[in-house]
């Protein structure tokens, strides 16, 4: 997406605050007929700025090459907050929610830069993969390490309202007495 990642360092600094992935600016080809980014386009970037919080959190490309290992995403809810128009800036940032073994939750939150409000959130579960058995797999300690390190900084941090979020519209009682919904 023409995104740029910011490479955070496991660095003591790094690890007060989520932590900035992934800048970018919006591409005017990543506009829909509303004049806005394309609902698409930040599943794209969120799904970008998983491989700097990877590295970040120790599970980057060196780790997969040498350990044979990967990490698919199970789940992932986008909330859309605020437009994000074309030529606008924006990071991405993560927050750890979780983790274990074989699991990373994560929150991430897209901001506008230039105007500094939030436009979009993405809560995500990775699963740590075995790459030839294509199956969930224990961590190795590294990794784990490094993602208890990320815990003690974040544990504090407070819960986004988006997290856990539930799609639901209860109906209505015109609805519930209608005769062909019986």
């Amino acid at each position: 997406m023409g995104d740029q990642p910011l490479n955070p360092q496991p660095t003591d600094e790094m690890l007060r605050a989520p932590v900035e992935v992934l800048g970018g600016t919006v591409q005017e080809g990543w506009i829909d007929y509303n004049g806005h980014l394309n609902a698409g386009y930040y599943l794209v970037a969120f799904d970008d700025a998983i491989s700097p919080w990877m590295d970040f959190i120790g599970l980057g490309t060196a780790h997969r090459e040498v350990h044979d290992i990967t990490t698919f995403s199970a789940e992932n809810h986008i909330t859309y907050l605020r437009e994000i128009g074309p030529e606008e800036p924006y990071v991405i940032s993560v927050q750890l929610l979780g983790f274990d073994r074989k699991r990373v939750h994560a929150f991430q939150v897209m901001t506008q830069t230039d105007d500094d409000y939030l436009v979009a959130t993405c809560e995500v579960m990775s699963l740590h993969i075995d790459g030839p058995a294509r199956r969930v797999r224990t961590m190795d300690d590294e990794p784990y390490r490094r993602l208890g390190e990320v815990w003690e900084a974040h544990q504090h941090l407070a819960l986004p309202p988006q997290v856990g979020h539930v799609i639901n519209i209860r109906p209505s009682v015109e609805a519930r007495l209608h005769p062909d919904l019986r």
